[in-house]
Order: C-alpha cells, then sequence, then structure tokens
C-alpha cells in the first residue's frame, strides 16, 4: 500500500529541474541574507553567546529555517498550484495512484527541497569561518524529517486554502514568528521562563536546537526530547495532511 508515492516524487522533481536555479534563490535568499547581515554586521557588537561568536550561533539555526521556508512553500504554493490552476492532481489520480500516495509524494518531495536547501546552507558555513564537527552526519536525517513536518503543515494548508491569499495567514502568523522566536537569534535559556515554555512549545525551536548540537557535536542531554518531538509531530502532522487531501479530492 503506497507504494507508487514515489512516482509522484519523480515527476515533481523532472519538473522541478528546469527552474532549480530560480528555486533555490527564492528559498534560500532570506536565510542566507540573515547570516550576512546578522552575522558580520550585528554580529560584531554581541560577545559570545554560549561559548561561541554571534555568527557560529546563528548559522545552524539559519540552516533549519532555510529547510523550514523550502519545504512548507513547496507545499503550498506548488500543490495549491498543481491542485487547482493547473489540475495536475486530477491527472495523476486517472492512473494507479491512489490520494493517500498523492498526498504522500508531495510530502516527501517537498521534503527533499528542505534538505537540499539545509545541505546547501551547511555547505556555506566554511566560507564564513564555521567548521561543522563529524556529527553533522546524523543531522542530515533530521533535517529531513524537520522537512516532513513543515512539509505536511503545508499541505494542511493547500487542503484549507480556497485561494493564494489563504497561504498570507499561515505564513505572516506561523512561519515568521517561528523564524523569529525559535531561538535561531537569540539564547532561550537566557529568557524569562514563562518565554522558555512557550518557545518550547514551538516546532523550529527543536529542529535548530538540534542543528546547533550536531553541527559543532556539543551533544546536551535533552537531544532525545528534541528529536522525539519532530519524529512525532512530523507523523501526526503528515497523517492529518493526508486525511484532509483525500476529503478535498473526494468530497
Amino acid at each position: 500500500m503506497w507504494l507508487l508515492f514515489y512516482k509522484v516524487w519523480l515527476r515533481n522533481a523532472r519538473v522541478w529541474r528546469k527552474h532549480v536555479r530560480a528555486s533555490l534563490i527564492g528559498n534560500l535568499g532570506q536565510p542566507f541574507l540573515f547570516l550576512l547581515a546578522m552575522g558580520f554586521g550585528l554580529g560584531r557588537q554581541i560577545p559570545q553567546i554560549e561559548g561561541v561568536t554571534y555568527l557560529q550561533f546563528i548559522g545552524p539555526g539559519l540552516v533549519a529555517s532555510a529547510v523550514m521556508y523550502s519545504s512548507s512553500f513547496e507545499t503550498m504554493y506548488g500543490s495549491y498550484t498543481r491542485l487547482t490552476t493547473q489540475r495536475t492532481y486530477e491527472a495523476i489520480l486517472m492512473t494507479p495512484v491512489n490520494v493517500e500516495e498523492l498526498a504522500l509524494g508531495e510530502i516527501v518531495w517537498a521534503a527533499t527541497k528542505g534538505i537540499i536547501s539545509g545541505l546547501i546552507m551547511l555547505a556555506t558555513l566554511p566560507l564564513f569561518g564555521l567548521i561543522p564537527s563529524p556529527w553533522i552526519l546524523a543531522l542530515i536525517p533530521m533535517l529531513f524529517l524537520e522537512g516532513i513536518l513543515f512539509a505536511s503543515l503545508g499541505l494542511i494548508m493547500t487542503a484549507l486554502a480556497g485561494d493564494y491569499e489563504f497561504f498570507n495567514y499561515f505564513t505572516s502568523l506561523f512561519i515568521t514568528p517561528l523564524f523569529l522566536f525559535s531561538g535561531i537569534f537569540f539564547s532561550i535559556s537566557a529568557m524569562n521562563p514563562v518565554i522558555q515554555k512557550i518557545s518550547l512549545a514551538l516546532p523550529l525551536t527543536h529542529a535548530v536546537n538540534l542543528s546547533r548540537m550536531l553541527c559543532y557535536g556539543r551533544i546536551g542531554p535533552d537531544w532525545p526530547i528534541h528529536a522525539l518531538v519532530i519524529i512525532i509531530l512530523s507523523v501526526f502532522c503528515a497523517w492529518v495532511a493526508i486525511v484532509l487531501v483525500r476529503r478535498r479530492l473526494i468530497l
């Protein structure tokens, strides 16, 4: 069951190859510019945080944010276009591929785009003097799971959306706050206990913490908690996305 989802993945990959440059620039632009502006600009005015420079501090977090932006935007704007304007979903469902395989293929494809963006950001870190540890090999599957999570959230929005404007609510009220308040630019441990609890309720916070730990090989005792949160949320949100896509396409 659900074995044909890779056909959807393959179809999207072949289409993506035609405009790969524009796609990568769009997804990596904001994290990369923040790395330049905050790391080199503001970073020179800020002392070390948690034993590292400010540039070293924000680098791994921006890797996680690149995955979030790339995967969620793909299943919002990309998937919604395939669902409505292009009517690609109707054509796919005329084949042996079922709704569940279609939705899962969309999620896995978006997560793949997310991991590509994350790996490119990781590859640029040495250009800024940030040398990752061998632990980054363990970071790669966690970034992919993060991609599954945000791809699923984006597909949930697509299943509920009536038009493109609907995505502005999700981007402004969810994605942007996650980017700003998930510990990418400041240490959560230095915040008020109430703020710490709020930050830990945000899914990106756990991805940022794991990225920072594994990027520099500074593994904290709470890493299993961060990993478990990402795994549970990924599975749950993927299930919800598949249910909602099925309801939209069947009813």
